[in-house]
């Protein structure tokens, strides 16, 4: 890929602004691919076999490659700016990025959904044997919560897709909560206007989405699992904490509206 082809990708009108920026980067469920810039690039840049493991050579140094063009285009774009910042501001930059990020991660919503991130990893490791024995559905305990795309699946199905849930979004709800914090300790820094939809919002309204479908998956695994009933109901208690804590810190974050995914005239 060159400069010139990711200039073409970036002024191409059929992708929809944003939309990566408040998404949760499964791509393979995702219904606008074919609308989003950041699914493109990887498109190309990973299209030979094994480009895509990150245990084969070819994956990192196409990532290297793509990182290197991908500068290269945001020099060429500044060198042309009017506005282009200087050295000493650069310098100053950081060190803000950096103290900006100190504090996020010691805001109560970052420390709770690292944490979480530990408490996943060690309920597998001690379910680890669990997990691999026959499943039964516990009868009457049915959930109006779980998603219909769960209930539809057969019994092995529904659980492996519950686990898959769970550890897809186990470290992302972090991801996107530590964005969410630094973003608003920014916004507060520049006086942004409070009436106008925020970065913050977003990226918050994403990690609210990640906890919603975990709390339905990690329902699902309670069905089948009856001697993990009583720890999977801590998990599902302390996600329900987070997610009060979340909405309580960024109470406008349900109501973002994200680029694509929930406009109210849907894209063509």
């Amino acid at each position: 890929m060159t400069k010139e082809r990711i200039k073409e990708l970036v002024q191409n009108p059929d992708f929809i602004p944003d939309i990566y920026n408040y998404c949760d980067r499964w791509c393979d469920r995702c219904p606008f691919t074919q609308r989003c810039l950041n699914f493109a690039l990887s498109e190309e840049q990973f299209a030979e076999p094994g480009s895509r493991d990150i245990s084969n050579k070819l994956f990192w140094q196409h990532l290297l490659e793509t990182f290197r063009l991908t500068q290269e285009f945001l020099e060429d774009a500044v060198e042309t700016s009017v506005d282009a910042p200087h050295h000493a501001d650069v310098e100053s930059e950081r060190a803000w990025e950096q103290r900006t990020w100190d504090s996020a991660e010691q805001h109560i919503c970052s420390q709770a959904a690292k944490a979480y991130c530990a408490l996943v990893d060690t309920w597998f490791k001690a379910a680890e044997n669990p997990l691999a024995s026959t499943r039964t559905p516990l009868q009457g305990h049915s959930n109006s919560h779980i998603a219909s795309s769960l209930e539809a699946l057969d019994d092995d199905a529904r659980f492996e897709e519950a686990r898959e849930i769970i550890r897809w979004y186990q470290h992302q709800i972090y991801v996107k909560i530590m964005r969410a914090v630094t973003g608003q300790l920014a916004e507060r820094s520049m006086l942004s206007n409070e009436h106008m939809p925020k970065d913050s919002d977003g990226s918050a309204k994403v990690a609210l989405i990640g906890i919603d479908r975990s709390i339905t998956a990690w329902m699902t695994l309670r069905e089948y699992l009856p001697d993990a009933q009583d720890e999977i109901l801590d998990l599902l208690l302390y996600l329900d904490r987070l997610r009060r804590k979340i909405e309580r810190h960024f109470p406008r974050a349900r109501a973002f509206i994200r680029p694509g995914f929930d406009e109210i005239t849907p894209y063509p």
